[in-house]
C-alpha cells in the first residue's frame, strides 16, 4: 500500500493522535509506532510533524504530559508521556464523527461509498 501523503493527513493528525492515545499513555515515539502499526506503515508520520501537534494538543488541553520518571538503567534522555484529557475524550467523539460524515460526503461525489 503506497504511503498517504502528509496532506491528506492535514486536519486528521489531531484525532489519529487522540485515537492512539485512548489505549493509554504513550510517549511521541511510541505515538508514532502505533499510528504506523495501526496504518500498516502508510502513514509514514514524522517527529517533526508530531511534535508540535502535541505540543498544540496540550496546549488546548487535548493531552495532558508528564516527564516520566527517571529509571535505573534505563538510558537515554527522559521522554515526555502524554495522556488523553477529558477535553481530549470528547474531542476524540467529535472528530470520529465528522470524519464518517468526510468520508460518506467525499466517498459520494468519488462515487466511492462503501
Amino acid at each position: 500500500m503506497p504511503n498517504i501523503q502528509r496532506d491528506t493527513l492535514r486536519g486528521h493528525l489531531e484525532s489519529l493522535v487522540l485515537a492512539v492515545l485512548e489505549r493509554g499513555p504513550a510517549h511521541g515515539l511510541e505515538v508514532i509506532r502505533r499510528l504506523d502499526a495501526a496504518g500498516d506503515g502508510s502513514l509514514a508520520l514524522k517527529e517533526g510533524t508530531l511534535y508540535p501537534a502535541l505540543y498544540r494538543m496540550e496546549a488546548s488541553g487535548l493531552v495532558e504530559a508528564q516527564w516520566e520518571d527517571t529509571t535505573p538503567g534505563r538510558r537515554g534522555p527522559r521522554r515526555r508521556i502524554y495522556r488523553l484529557t477529558s477535553k481530549g475524550k470528547r474531542q476524540l467523539v467529535r472528530g470520529r464523527e465528522e470524519f464518517i460524515q468526510f468520508v460518506q460526503v467525499i466517498g459520494g461525489i468519488l462515487g466511492a461509498t462503501p
